[in-house]
């Protein structure tokens, strides 16, 4: 008899799409492969080389993401800032010049009117040579709403014609993927292509979305990609998703221009294993990818993101009260948002508006363009919002949010004491409270459409406009009430008191802590966007408070919500299982149910076991002794049986439906004329894990998490009762919350 196993088979031991991987065999092949190469690198100098090379090939990996994804997020942000101005008009020098640059070298520009130069022509100066008049302002108004929904036309049609995973943001099928789960095509070179384009598409168009999740979902395609020129991490699902963990840290680092948050945000929000030694890669990727972005330099100011600011004024402890307050608001539409943004995506998902993705964005669109148009504040991009919200208003500032009465009347060492509002400040509240009511109102419908979109700015963006509200507020009430007892201790007439650019930086971390409930790592990523080291306290506060009450009033963050929503077999690592019930209720077979199907250890033929497979769509099966003892040997994979058998009977001769499959060490011998027997032994796990019938269920429920387990066979005193898979836990864990268990099959 040939054991023709003895050769490994292409195939075996990989996994079907929408399968979870299985850890423990993962991580023992790589230990194995491990142990082979360090052996062998004693016999030969070769050999010793091939293991440095191997042991190298991990930082290498992370050196290659840190270049591309630094390089990807540079080109987005150039093509976005220079489409979004497209929008408004054109440079006569260069068309591929954006506003900024046009303006930049024209020496016909006064410091006034900063923003306006020979160079650049509006759309109505191109069309009809003059930007005067109502006329010119609906023109420009028209070739608004028009690019913009050409920009939407072109992102939703790109992506449901060559890349339909590379809509929405990406981060709750990433958790899910580290999580080990399989998603085909969702991290592949068609989605990277397809993403990249569409995203500056997607924020030129002016839509309430930001392009700093769908970043992330960038640098992991770039991580997967890069993934295939090592063997060791190709062919190993464990090795593959340590690399997509640092992957997802460098576009984090990208996005913001804060490697350390990065890292703590891979590690907080989106990794499920995250040993010590990615901790190091994603540091590393982290740092090569914020270096790269730097190098290519998209703001043209020397920083990795267009936010930084630098305030002088010190905060005072009352501010606290204040600060505190942004953190209830944003705990408070962090939990409207959600679940208003859920019912929205299941109407979706269940009714015929699924049905014509198109259509929706371009009705989204056209309401968002039309309705932002005649706002300064809703016109310009969110970033930019963001940018002028987080600023200190200093001398040489134009815009209206600095428009003080006696602005030049300064105090010693020129910082600009608090001063009594002027119109534009007035006019400026107006529009910004109105610029509030449409982003929390169009980000709503704008989340979970069919083009990539991001959460993190718009969110930051309701946050900011809410703080800067409250800061212009608390500084008039400094300026006209300093003797009131709360002030005057710390706040004399003439002193720079209170700075609103502070209020919107708190306010931004607020809301965005209330949508994602990210805590360490939004502080840190606050901190390293704006430079403001010394207001953490401030930040931390906001940032606990918006967790305590967003939690209060929902457990679920946005991308635990999209999860559940969408069916994904994920086991939240977070959450506590609090119920006494054994694993004898969950397993199966239950009481009334046919029996567990399982497979003999020497008794059953080819044909038997096809039928078993073709009767059954289980992902595998229990082997043991006999029927009569249920004695358990091993579990052995349906993929795996599959792909073993169909190459036995085209490499090993004599093998026909009626050959006996033995799963044992040594096979009796056989009589004369009797077909050849097939051996499987090799595919067989011989350790499959086990609990007893009487196992508390909080145990298994920690055991599936903490190993990552696809699936956990339940004996009786060494007898197979039944089998427990990730699916039924998860379904388990619905149902003793009250929630549909039928919700958590992948949809």
């Amino acid at each position: 008899m040939m054991d023709f196993l003895e050769e490994p088979i292409p195939g075996v031991g990989t996994y079907d799409d929408f399968n979870t991987i299985d850890w423990v065999r993962e991580k023992s092949r790589d230990r194995d492969r491990h142990r082979e190469i360090t052996n062998k690198s004693k016999e030969s100098t070769w050999a010793l080389i091939h293991s440095v090379s191997d042991a190298f090939s991990g930082w290498l990996l992370m050196l290659l993401i840190g270049l591309l994804s630094g390089s990807l997020a540079g080109l987005i942000d150039i093509s976005a800032h220079w489409m979004t101005d497209l929008k408004e008009g054109i440079c006569t020098e260069g068309f591929w010049f954006n506003h900024e640059h046009c303006c930049w070298n024209s020496e016909h520009v006064t410091f006034e009117d900063r923003d306006k130069c020979p160079e650049w022509n509006s759309w109505s100066q191109l069309i009809i040579s003059t930007d005067e008049g109502a006329f010119a302002y609906i023109v420009n108004y028209f070739m608004y709403v028009l690019w913009a929904l050409l920009f939407a036309f072109l992102a939703v049609s790109l992506v449901k014609v060559f890349a339909p995973y590379a809509c929405g943001s990406g981060i709750p099928e990433i958790k899910t993927i580290l999580s080990g789960f399989i998603i085909r095509g969702y991290l592949g070179k068609w989605t990277l292509i397809i993403k990249t384009i569409t995203l500056v598409l997607a924020v030129s168009s002016g839509l309430s979305l930001g392009k700093e999740g769908p970043l992330v979902h960038v640098a992991c395609c770039c991580g997967n990609i890069l993934c295939h020129c090592f063997n060791k991490y190709r062919k190993n699902e464990a090795k593959r998703r340590e690399v997509l963990s640092a992957a997802a840290a460098a576009g984090v680092s990208v996005a913001f221009g804060a490697p350390i948050g990065g890292v703590l945000f891979s590690l907080e929000e989106v990794s499920y294993y995250f040993p010590l030694k990615t901790l190091w890669r994603s540091f590393f990727a982290a740092l090569v990818a914020a270096f790269t972005l730097r190098s290519i330099n998209p703001f043209g100011n020397s920083r990795l993101v267009l936010f930084y600011v630098e305030f002088h004024t010190p905060w005072h402890l009352f501010e606290l009260v204040p600060f505190i307050l942004l953190g209830i608001f944003g705990g408070l539409w962090g939990a409207l948002f959600i679940r208003t943004n859920i019912a929205w995506c299941r109407k979706r998902k269940t009714t015929q508006l699924g049905k014509y993705p198109v259509i929706e964005v371009l009705v989204v669109t056209a309401i968002t363009a039309i309705l932002a148009f005649p706002n300064e504040y809703t016109r310009m991009s969110t970033s930019e919002l963001i940018s002028e919200l987080f600023n200190d208003c200093g001398l040489l500032d134009s815009s209206k949010l600095c428009d003080y009465e006696n602005r030049f009347n300064t105090s010693k060492g020129g910082e600009l004491p608090d001063r009594p509002a002027g119109v534009g400040v007035y006019s400026a509240m107006w529009q910004l409270a109105l610029t509030l009511i449409l982003k929390i109102v169009i980000t709503i419908f704008t989340f979970g459409m069919k083009i990539p979109s991001g959460l993190f700015i718009p969110s930051m963006a309701v946050g900011a406009i809410a703080g800067r509200l409250l800061g212009v507020g608390m500084e008039q009430l400094a300026y006209y009430h300093h003797d009131w007892a709360i002030f005057n201790s710390w706040c004399s007439q003439g002193a720079d008191c209170i700075t609103p650019g502070l209020y919107a930086m708190v306010g931004a971390a607020a809301c965005l802590g209330g949508v994602t409930r990210m805590t360490v790592s939004l502080v840190v990523i606050m901190f390293e966007l704006t430079g403001g080291l010394e207001y953490i306290v401030p930040l931390m506060a906001a940032a606990m408070t918006s967790k305590w009450v967003a939690d209060a009033l929902g457990r679920e963050g946005i991308y635990d919500a999209h999860i559940r929503l969408n069916g994904y077999p994920f086991l939240e690592a977070k959450e506590e299982f609090a119920h006494k019930t054994l694993a004898m209720d969950v397993m199966k077979p239950r009481r009334n149910d046919p029996l567990l199907t399982v497979l003999t250890q020497d008794s059953m033929t080819v044909e038997d076991v096809e039928t078993v497979i073709s009767e059954t769509t289980y992902s595998g099966f229990p082997v043991v002794v006999s029927r009569e003892s249920q004695r358990l040997v091993g579990f052995v994979l349906r993929r795996d049986l599959i792909i073993s058998i169909e190459n036995a009977r085209k490499k090993q001769d004599g093998v026909v439906s009626t050959s006996i499959i033995y799963f044992t060490e040594h096979s009796p011998p056989m009589p004369p004329y009797t077909p050849p027997t097939l051996k499987l032994r090799n595919i067989l796990d011989l350790s499959p894990f086990t609990v007893t019938d009487l196992t508390p269920m909080e145990i298994v429920v920690d055991i599936f998490r903490k190993l990552g387990l696809r699936q956990c066979l339940v004996t009786h005193n060494g007898r197979l009762l039944g089998i427990i898979t990730k699916k039924d836990v998860l379904k388990h864990i619905a149902q003793m919350a009250n929630q549909d268990p039928d919700s958590i099959l992948f949809n």
